[in-house]
């Protein structure tokens, strides 16, 4: 099976020449980039809100050391960021706009945290297409060069085999390029519901009000929706 794949894979490469070669090094690494992603969205908790919702509700109630405990429980920023708020809050020695300004600081330092590697996923799914592009421009040119010089013993298959040739490098680029661009799309918007629970949750602890945990959840899950929209 091995044997198959990497003999497909080198045949890929002699018809697509360099073009393809590069496409596939891009395609190996944002693959890379986006299991890397994934392992660090799982380990850090990012979507899991419960915990954080809880600790809002138990301060709210005037259970401050409870509502402190369970939000540092959790791993995600929205977890670290109310428990910093809760923190903040206990010590009754800054005022509101101090506090909200280090939460703002802590909020924007753990999402920057989390987008890292976006800029790389976004510049592959832009630059495949246009890659393959550039092969198949090469590849009409290369095909046209072969017609110029068979003369009048003009053969159509010549014509045709190069101009599937040349489109093979488009398809390729594609084929890299859209399945990054879902992947990233959906890695933006869980970064996205992360945030809004961000806000959300410490707004709830700077007013001293909370609202249900399965509220917050229907927040994120519609600014999901909007963003996919």
């Amino acid at each position: 099976m091995t044997d198959i794949i990497v003999s497909q894979m080198g045949a890929l490469i002699d018809l697509g020449g360099p073009v393809v070669v590069i496409l596939l090094a891009g395609s190996i690494l944002s693959l890379a980039v986006i299991l890397l992603k994934i392992f660090h969205f799982s380990y850090a908790g990012v979507g899991s809100h419960r915990h954080s919702a809880q600790a809002a509700s138990l301060w709210a109630a005037g259970r401050s050391r409870e509502a402190f405990d369970l939000a540092s429980q959790g791993r995600n920023p929205a977890a670290k960021t109310v428990a910093e708020a809760i923190a903040l809050r206990m010590t009754k020695r800054i005022d509101k706009e101090a506090i909200e300004e280090r939460l703002g600081r802590l909020a924007t330092e753990q999402l920057h945290d989390l987008q890292s590697g976006f800029r790389f996923l976004d510049a592959i799914a832009q630059l495949a297409p246009l890659l393959g592009l550039f092969g198949t421009v090469l590849g009409m040119i290369e095909a046209f060069k072969q017609l110029q010089s068979a003369g009048n013993a003009v053969d159509p298959s010549i014509l045709a085999g190069g101009i599937w040739v040349a489109l093979l490098t488009t398809a390729v680029g594609l084929a890299v390029a859209m399945p990054t661009s879902l992947v990233l799309t959906w890695l933006e918007t869980r970064v996205e519901n992360e945030r809004v629970a961000i806000q959300t949750l410490t707004t709830d602890i700077l007013a001293g009000t909370a609202l249900p945990a399965d509220v917050v959840q229907r927040k994120g899950l519609a600014a999901e929706a909007q963003l996919a929209s």
